[in-house]
């Protein structure tokens, strides 16, 4: 059996992070046992635009910063669906990050 690529372990983390919740790309990194990859899991991320059921807009920086937001179509994607799931979003930067951080 084929080993699962960075990418789609990636993929299988971000899809557990449940509705309402956001986590970091470092917290992703570091379950990975690779805490040093945070930027390849942005990059992961970024190709995930084509595959369904990806809820990369639940990933942001370790600030609560929505520095994906640049890859996601329309000016304010990412920030309407995280407003969608019950977050308050100010200044690109989720508000009262801790109340809303899932840790995998």
């Amino acid at each position: 059996m084929k080993e699962l690529s960075f990418f789609d372990k990636v993929y299988e983390l971000v899809q557990q992070i449940p509705h309402g919740k956001v986590t970091t790309y470092g917290a992703i990194a570091n379950k990975l046992g690779a805490p040093q990859a945070s930027r390849a899991v942005g990059y992961a991320l970024n190709h995930s635009k084509n595959l369904e059921n990806i809820p990369a807009h639940r990933v942001v920086n370790r600030k609560g910063l929505l520095t994906g937001k640049i890859h996601f179509m329309g000016t304010n994607l990412m920030q309407q669906l995280l407003e969608s799931e019950g977050l308050e979003i100010k200044n690109n930067q989720i508000q009262n990050l801790e109340q809303h951080l899932w840790l995998p």
